[in-house]
């Protein structure tokens, strides 16, 4: 447990990034879906999008398996969640807590006596791009990391998905998105840094019902840093909708702080 804990911390900017919503005791997996080679890149993204779920709160719990390579670990981890504003999620007996709002990442760590509070630049630096509050709930929400209708695609099918590539690379990375036929929700998301050797993908291995909305199901996330590998693998449990819900956070006092430096940014 204390060597799935201090990887999960280790490694909290990705962990946090993924609770992607959602499951419930009633869920259905879906399967299936046809591909129209009719779509155009633009109505597929277009699709996409119509197809965003609305909710207030969400809370529940999830399954979180780490691995590194070396070990691997599992644990309970508890999610709160409020749209728009704060996104919070807690390991067994508060061992590794973190709360995110639209101007604060803040995390501790009772196993390092260790804690971190400041901007995005911490997850920023862990994912190798950019990254503020919107970013990040979309991928927790399944959703594109940027906003595809701001761009144009290339399109092709691969492996019965619908793959876009940006016709205009980014200067810095490179990114992929590919959506499946059955709901246009994300099945891969993709970004790469190939001059430094960095590589982050989620993947959505299925969708479930959850009461109206279609939601992740299982996600697998593995991000690459060099010669460094880590895997996490998320399975959702026992989400509710639109509770209401408090999101108790205090840093321990007598904690080290964790400083970044300029290199590091």
């Amino acid at each position: 447990m204390n060597e799935l804990l201090k990887g999960i911390s280790r490694c909290l900017g990705i962990g946090v990034l993924f609770l992607v919503v959602i499951s419930c005791r009633s869920k259905k997996v879906l399967t299936g879906g046809t591909i129209d080679t009719m779509l155009s890149a633009k109505s597929i993204i277009r699709s996409h999008y119509q197809n965003q779920i609305d909710f207030k709160t969400l809370s529940g719990k999830m399954k979180i398996e780490y691995s590194d390579g070396e070990s691997s670990q599992s644990v309970g981890v508890s999610l709160r969640m409020e749209k728009d504003k704060a996104i919070w999620m807690s390991a067994p007996f508060g061992m590794v807590k973190a709360y995110i709002t639209p101007d604060r990442v803040s995390f501790y760590n009772k196993l390092e006596n260790e804690y971190f509070d400041g901007d995005f630049s911490y997850l920023s630096n862990l994912l190798g791009t950019e990254l503020d509050f919107e970013k990040v709930q979309n991928l927790l929400l399944g959703q594109a990391l940027f906003n595809l209708r701001k761009g144009k695609y290339d399109l092709e099918v691969v492996g019965e998905k619908y793959q876009l590539k940006p016709r205009k690379p980014m200067a810095l990375f490179k990114t992929l998105f590919q959506i499946e036929p059955k709901n246009f929700k994300l099945a891969t998301q993709q970004l790469s840094q190939p001059f430094k050797k960095r590589l982050l993908e989620i993947n959505y291995k299925n969708y479930q019902k959850t009461n109206k909305w279609t939601l992740p199901n299982e996600v697998e996330i593995t991000a690459i840093d060099k010669e460094e590998k880590n895997i996490i693998t998320i399975e959702y449990r026992n989400i509710e909708f639109d509770q209401k819900l408090s999101f108790p956070y205090k840093i321990p006092k007598g904690f080290k702080k964790i400083v970044l430096k300029k290199d590091d940014l």
